[in-house]
């Protein structure tokens, strides 16, 4: 298609020759591992989300078949969100650079998002809701609120984050598996230090004035957490938005009215137009993404409820129930902890397995068995459960527990595999494209996110219909799992420095 001036006009994912050039010098490590360090700040708080907002939102009366549904706000702000900053960072001429003022803003908006959800149970309390009843309206409001904006900071920071590593990676292929490993061991970081803060019960008492008479130990934790959350993000972004600098991108005058006269940016134009102008292998990667993401949400949404209901054998509300939700975040501890070997083992074992498709198909089966095998550790759980002299139900056997630790354990290979390979595979395929980084990841955030809100609308109503508990997603997570291990080893395209991955080395 011609323009006007007779130029052939670009495809809608193309960056312009001013932003390749402005990337194009090379980049210390020390730059690169600052901005991924971001990422161990904003995981902290997802960590927090993952292993101890689920049973908050039920402790404030929200029925577990309803509580899915308070993560239907995640994927839909990721699905307009994180393309809608891809794009404009993507596009952004401001003299402080493209992607960070997207990121400071992500940060604060963070801060906002999580005071919101801590003192849900105090706001809730002084607007008028009742301590004795169960259900807790204003304060499922407040958190709810609190919930949305957090997951709008998490897409305003993730996006950008990764986008700027690609910058700083100056479309080298080697640079960007590496700036991604980075990127997913700072995410393992983070999980680790959220899910330890998540597991400790009595970290209120650092923070005395965090319990309150709307407040309960369960929930003075929590706020506490949250504390910790904000000191880190805070350090580690204003750190990486101090000492990494981005070139000011010089437009000419005449480009800049042109915009001006067309009213702003065709943002919804652009994303039907990139979705329209992907390559073959970019569309595999989102199919096999998509599967993917259907496997894990289940698991990332109900860990810890599972650990506590099926694997303890509590009830929501009390003490065995709350043991549980602890054992669940010593799980995922220890699952963050083999993810962050695993990132940065991930180029070397891509190598030894002839390439990163042959890699993330072999550890979708992984994810396969693992989450089957929850259906194992539940039955033995079941039918080793002993009660006490007045009928109480006592915690599992140390076999039982073990078995479950080591199921969280196992997750987090493929884990690694997921934070990593997909963003760098995006990242390759679009570069070889000549496309935009930060729109061609908000692509690739749409196959993360609809999943999310399949599985977060249809999940508790599907284990409802097999009488409640957490199984029935599970196993439709397991059945998606074998699928996209299927499907990347067999579609997915190899990626052009695939085959010289024996050969290739590090950078510096």
């Amino acid at each position: 298609m011609e323009t006007p001036s007779g130029n052939t006009k670009p495809s809608s994912l193309q960056v312009d020759d001013a932003l390749s050039a402005a990337a194009a010098e090379q980049t210390p490590i020390w730059k690169i591992v600052l901005v991924a360090a971001i990422a161990a700040g904003v995981q902290f708080g997802w960590a927090l989300q993952l292993s101890l907002l689920t049973p908050y939102v039920q402790l404030l009366g929200v029925p577990h078949k309803f509580a899915s549904f308070m993560w239907l706000c995640g994927p839909i702000s990721g699905m307009i969100v994180q393309p809608l900053v891809g794009y404009y960072s993507d596009n952004c001429t401001w003299r402080f650079g493209r992607r960070r003022p997207f990121i400071a803003s992500g940060a604060l908006l963070v801060i906002l998002a999580v005071s919101l959800i801590g003192f849900a149970a105090d706001i809730g309390h002084a607007a008028g809701d009742s301590l004795g009843k169960t259900t807790k309206p204003r304060s499922v409001v407040v958190f709810a609120v609190g919930f949305w904006i957090l997951d709008v900071a998490n897409n305003m920071l993730q996006g950008p984050c990764r986008a700027l590593l690609a910058d700083l990676s100056s479309g080298n292929a080697d640079k960007m598996r590496a700036s991604n490993s980075l990127f997913s061991f700072f995410m393992a970081v983070g999980n680790v230090l959220g899910y330890a803060a998540g597991s400790f019960s009595g970290l209120h008492k650092v923070f005395p004035f965090s319990m309150t008479d709307a407040c309960d130990v369960y929930c003075a934790n929590l706020k506490s957490c949250f504390f910790i959350s904000v000191a880190l993000l805070l350090v580690v972004t204003t750190l990486a938005l101090t000492f990494v600098k981005e070139r000011e991108i010089k437009v000419p005058a005449g480009e800049k009215e042109k915009a001006a006269a067309a009213g702003g940016v065709p943002f919804f134009g652009e994303i039907f137009g990139a979705l329209r102008d992907l390559p073959r292998p970019m569309w595999i990667l989102l199919l096999v993404t998509a599967l993917n993401w259907i496997a894990w949400f289940p698991f990332l949404l109900y860990d810890t409820d599972w650990m506590a209901k099926e694997v303890y054998g509590g009830v929501v509300g009390d003490r065995l129930y709350a043991r549980g939700v602890h054992a669940g975040a010593l799980g995922l501890l220890l699952n963050s902890v083999v993810l962050g070997f695993m990132s940065i083992g991930v180029e070397l074992v891509a190598r030894r397995f002839g390439g990163v498709k042959k890699l993330w198909g072999c550890v979708n089966f992984i994810l396969a068995i693992c989450l089957a095998m929850t259906v194992l550790v539940t039955k033995m759980a079941q039918h080793t459960r002993q009660h006490d002299a007045a009928g109480h139900v006592l915690p599992p056997t140390a076999g039982v527990k073990a078995g479950a630790l080591l199921l969280f354990s196992a997750l987090g290979i493929p884990l690694a595999v997921t934070f990593s390979i997909p963003f760098a595979l995006a990242s390759i395929f679009s570069s070889n494209a000549g496309a935009g980084q930060g729109l061609s990841l908000g692509v690739l955030n749409l196959s993360i996110v609809i999943p999310q809100m399949l599985v977060s609308f249809l999940s508790g109503p599907w284990d409802s219909l097999f009488g409640g508990g957490n199984l029935p997603a599970f196993v439709v997570g397991a059945i998606s799992a074998a699928a996209s291990g299927i499907f990347a080893m067999t579609l997915l395209p190899s990626p052009p420095r695939d085959v010289a991955l024996s050969a290739a080395g590090g950078f510096h």
